[in-house]
């Protein structure tokens, strides 16, 4: 269900290719992007660290700072494996099972609701140093009217605007900076060297106190995600774009958070302090009164623009979550005045507020919340990439002994040893990542795991929570699949395939309905004693370019085709016929490709084909007829042992 980053983009040496890049976002608007997520963190997560581990939070954002880097080396490379977007979403799917694809939706989706309610909670309360609110309930109420306002807003159409992340990133950046420098201006050195020592007088560092200090301070650092959301805008090569934005990320992030956190939780005196206030408290004590007012207004304006973030990363997830059958139609549904999805802003509007109240503008309990969909997404995610390098590894050395055969000539044809070296089209394997690298992404998932069970063990109400919201999601999700399969409407998950898959069937289904059930029910007759491969020629790809965090997947948005996959499905189960579905963009030779990989024993057209690009002489071509029409059959035995399929 994904597409391959050399399938979809062009070179970059042609005209063509300026104007495909033309509108995309380069390293820096990226930079903007994530940094106006994970940069409003610094804001709320100071207090809410020092109500847990009190002075220490400052080193436990520095300790998980080093997780934080290795995270960022592989979400870049999510950006480059699937250009589609969809995050956790479509790694999971594609690595493991579609329903893995369901659950890291619901964990998405926890993480979108909690970060609109927190972030345009903080945002108020920081905005009360310039207006004081001191009523907490007022405060609540307030942020209520506000996310209701983001959701009308949404409903009218205002879409996000990568130079307006940029305005405020670079603003929140430069106030950070300047807090910074005010406090080392006006803090003497010796104070500032003894900072660090005087965090651990009095407070053991327990393993336990480690743990859970660890697993917390992931909060800092939540935004990474929104990285793979927008791939599909992304200039290309992404590989590059991101590296380089995540880069700039890690620097800015790693210059600001663990100092603002250390100096809030260890130079203002808490007693006198809203530790909600932090940051801007921080600010007006050393760089003085208007500085202060500076940080507290544009922390209001980026907290705020953040929420409206999530409230649009949220409905974009439910979209295409919808797309794959997980929830109901009608969330789809598009205002016929605006032709915004009113259903889907609604719900991504509407559960922060129900949230919000339920908590009582808790911040501290809603940070916990938080953390359950975040370490719970950060997880899939890199159990996802390493599945998918692991599959690399493997694909590389068959592709290695197909070559060896070739040169040696043990009964391999010069046409497979073309094939290895050839681009395969809807293939996103990449060349092998070195050792080292694979080794130190698997120690970032463990690292990872271990934060996200420390909170599952440790924090009940978040874990009460997140659990609730992804069970609830998940009984949606079946409930809405199985009431759609009933009605015909089958949600067909392609898989990549990697190799030979002996005594198989392959049904290029026609891009039409004539004829399409004549191949089906023909490779079903074929495939009772091996493996039926349904193959599909999607549509040409839309040049429309995508918005802002929306999932891009030319499947989900191919009516016609997830029509085709759904009636090879209803049939084939009805045949008790073991098969699988293979979407191919839309490129000449795609059939050829996809034929001389699988090495079929049978490849079925409809009566419409015509058997171009075919360059191997087939052993037998037959023809058959039954309900739809006549087909095809062409037969060939191939002269080597096939080596499977993922």
């Amino acid at each position: 269900m994904q597409t391959s980053e050399r399938a979809v983009e062009p070179s970059t040496s042609t005209a063509g290719s300026e104007e495909h890049q033309r509108g995309r976002l380069g390293f820096f608007l990226c930079w903007a992007v994530v940094f106006a997520d994970i940069g409003t963190s610094v804001y709320y997560v100071p207090g809410i660290l020092y109500g847990q581990v009190g002075n220490l939070a400052g080193f436990f954002v520095l300790l998980t700072m080093i997780v934080f880097i290795l995270l960022t080396l592989k979400y870049a490379e999510v950006t480059a494996r699937y250009p589609q977007g969809g995050g956790v979403v479509t790694v999971a799917a594609s690595n493991f099972k579609p329903w893995t694809g369901a659950l890291g939706g619901m964990l998405e989706l926890g993480d979108y609701f909690l970060t609109a309610a927190i972030s345009a909670l903080s945002g108020l309360t920081y905005l009360s140093v310039v207006v004081p609110v001191h009523d907490l309930s007022v405060l609540v109420v307030i942020t209520v009217v506000v996310l209701v306002l983001l959701g009308l807003l949404n409903w009218w159409g205002v879409s996000e605007s990568a130079a307006v992340s940029a305005v405020g990133a670079v603003i929140a950046f430069t106030s950070d900076i300047a807090i910074l420098i005010q406090v080392v201006l006006h803090v003497p050195l010796s104070t500032l060297l003894h900072l660090v020592p005087e965090m651990f007088e009095g407070r053991p560092l327990t393993p336990l106190a480690l743990m859970t200090g660890f697993a917390g301070s992931f909060l800092a650092f939540s935004g990474l995600e929104s990285i793979s959301q927008i791939s599909p805008v992304m200039k290309t090569p992404r590989k590059r774009t991101s590296r380089r934005a995540l880069l700039v990320v890690v620097l800015t992030v790693g210059v600001t958070s663990p100092l603002l956190t250390l100096f809030a939780t260890t130079l203002l005196d808490a007693s006198q302090a809203n530790p909600n206030q932090f940051i801007s408290l921080l600010g007006s004590t050393y760089g003085g009164k208007l500085l202060g007012i500076e940080v507290a207004i544009s922390a209001s304006a980026l907290l705020i623009f953040a929420s409206n973030t999530a409230i649009i990363g949220c409905y974009h997830v439910l979209l295409a979550l919808s797309r794959m059958h997980f929830l109901p139609p009608a969330v789809q549904r598009r205002n016929a005045w605006r032709g915004t999805p009113q259903y889907a802003i609604v719900l991504a509007t509407g559960i922060p507020v129900v949230i919000l109240l339920l908590v009582r503008g808790d911040i501290a309990l809603l940070g916990d919340m938080y953390a359950f969909g975040l370490l719970g997404a950060f997880s899939l995610t890199c159990l996802g990439i390493d599945v998918a390098r692991w599959r690399d590894w493997r694909h590389h050395r068959e592709r290695q002994v197909l070559l060896k055969q070739v040169r040696s000539g043990n009964g391999a044809d010069a046409t497979v040893g073309e094939l290895v070296e050839l681009p395969l089209p809807g293939q996103s394997s990449m060349a092998p990542v070195p050792l080292w690298l694979f080794a130190l992404g698997i120690l970032t998932t463990i690292l990872v795991m271990i934060a996200w069970g420390t909170n599952l063990v440790f924090k009940p109400p978040a874990t009460a929570f997140g659990g609730a919201v992804t069970v609830v999601g998940l009984v949606t999700a079946y409930t809405t699949a199985r009431y759609l399969a009933k009605r015909g409407k089958w949600m067909v998950f392609p898989i990549q395939v990697y190799g030979a898959v002996p005594g198989s069937t392959l049904a290029v289904l026609p891009t039409t309905t004539e004829g399409r059930e004549a191949v089906i029910r023909a490779a079903c007759r074929e495939g009772q004693e091996g493996e039926v491969i349904f193959l599909y020629r999607g549509s040409p790809v839309s040049k429309r370019r995508p918005e802002l965090f929306e999932n891009a997947d030319p499947y989900l948005n191919d009516e016609e085709a997830r029509q085709a996959f759904s009636e090879a499905e209803q049939i084939a189960r009805q045949q008790r016929v073991r098969h699988c579905a293979v979407y191919a963009l839309p490129t000449p030779d795609a059939v050829f490709h996809y034929w001389q990989l699988l090495r079929p024993r049978d490849t079925i057209f409809g009566p419409q084909e015509h058997l171009q690009g075919m360059l191997l002489a087939p052993d037998l071509v037959r023809h058959s007829g039954g309900p739809g029409g006549q087909v095809t059959h062409y037969i060939k035995n191939w002269p080597i042992a096939a080596v499977g399929v993922t």
